[in-house]
């Protein structure tokens, strides 16, 4: 009873977190210079929701923390293999980007998305990174401890980790067609990751990192980004 609990959950929190974010993002349009949406209270008091009925929904589970990835036997270890493949992925993923750009023309990949969540100035660099890391352990919780961890129990890991990532690309497909193919390659690697090390430690930091750089390369050329 309990694990069937866990399941309708996590597959009810799934389909309403997708289909939200892929709404959101498709109603984006180019944001005025003092919004950012990664620091609407609204979102981030959702986001901290999210992260307690992802954790509630283990705990119900009645499996052991280990099964979801929450613990780790080598920290630092996991948070140095997590930062080595953040810096490592997002490398090619920038030069890819620009390649495809001028090869396809602008309409391949959309920066809406991140102009929308671009720090405006340096000082608002502060409070956007604990929330780019929420954001970013929503989906780490959701697609790696609850989908591979808990749901791994009852479907095959590639058929998980298969839908992860298609699940994931279609939820980045404001980015355009470019962006989808990378977000979903980008998820087949953070779950990877999960599986090698046993924990959820090492995709959140390479998850972040990625993202983060993202931003950062972004925020160097925004000029040019906000012209796009």
């Amino acid at each position: 009873m309990a694990l069937a609990v866990f399941v309708a959950g996590t597959l009810t929190m799934t389909g309403l977190i997708a289909c939200a974010t892929h709404r959101s993002s498709k109603m984006l349009q180019p944001v005025e210079d003092d919004i950012n949406h990664l620091l609407l209270p609204t979102e981030n008091l959702l986001r901290v929701g999210l992260v307690a009925v992802c954790l509630a929904l283990g705990w119900i589970s009645g499996l052991p923390r280990e099964q979801f990835g929450w613990v780790s036997y080598a920290p630092l270890t996991d948070m140095a293999i997590g930062l080595a493949v953040g810096i490592t992925v997002q490398i090619p993923l920038n030069t890819l980007t620009n390649r495809a750009i001028e090869r396809f023309g602008p309409q391949i990949y959309s920066p809406v998305v991140i102009r929308s969540v671009l720090p405006r100035t340096r000082g608002e660099w502060a409070p956007v990174l604990p929330a780019l890391f929420l954001a970013v352990l929503v989906e780490e919780l959701l697609f790696r401890s609850l989908w591979l961890g808990g749901l791994g129990l009852i479907l095959t890991i590639p058929v998980l980790v298969a839908g992860t990532a298609l699940l994931f690309g279609w939820m980045h497909s404001p980015q355009g067609r470019l962006g989808m193919i990378m977000t979903a390659a980008v998820s087949a690697l953070l779950a990877g990751l999960f599986l090698w090390r046993g924990s959820l430690l090492p995709p959140l930091v390479a998850h972040y990192v990625v993202n983060l750089l993202q931003l950062l390369v972004a925020y160097r050329h925004r000029d040019r980004l906000h012209g796009a």
